[in-house]
């Protein structure tokens, strides 16, 4: 009887647990639907999660219309390849673009607005520490970020899927994060 009653305890406390963790009150999902559209050229981009949303509480935020990119099917033989995301500052204030960095060695980012081109940027902790990019974003103004893969960077071995993530980092720990993958054959 008694190793029913520590058994019947234990369900208990799991069961209570387990709606502590799934069902934290006063918290409602906010959910709304992505629409994905095609190019012309087969490939498929995701605009941003939530960038209606730009200010919240006098939040300075960066947002950008589309944060994911489908290269499709990529061919080693034809080298590198890039996309440019468009990132917006839609707040009244400045913003100082602190970090950005990316997931892979494969992958190199910069900065590019109408006068100037900055970096490259890469992956922290491989080749060297990757340079802060203090970049002071105008408010209202929108500039590019252009991702730039190099599926030859892992070698013959390199094939097959990729994702891969360029991460802004601005204002108090605040990040945008910009995503593409790609499918690379040799």
């Amino acid at each position: 009887m008694k190793y029913k009653n520590i058994i019947i305890v234990i369900a208990v406390i799991i069961l209570f647990a387990g709606l502590a963790i799934y069902a934290k009150p006063g918290q409602t999902e906010n959910k709304k639907e992505i629409k994905v559209e095609e190019a012309t050229d087969g490939t498929t981009f995701h605009p941003a999660k939530g960038t209606e949303d730009t200010l919240k509480n006098g939040d300075v935020v960066l947002t950008a219309p589309e944060t994911f990119y489908d290269f499709g099917t990529i061919q080693m033989k034809n080298g590198k390849v890039s996309r440019m995301f468009n990132v917006t500052n839609n707040s009244s204030a400045d913003i100082l673009l602190e970090r950005v960095t990316t997931s892979c060695m494969c992958t190199v980012a910069y900065i590019v607005n109408r006068e100037t081109k900055k970096g490259p940027f890469g992956m922290p902790g491989h080749g060297g520490p990757v340079p802060k990019s203090n970049y002071t974003i105008k408010a209202g103004e929108t500039i590019q970020i252009e991702a730039v893969f190099d599926p030859n960077a892992h070698g013959p071995a390199g094939v097959g899927l990729i994702e891969r993530v360029i991460q802004l980092q601005y204002g108090n720990e605040k990040m945008l994060e910009l995503n593409f993958k790609a499918v690379v054959t040799p």
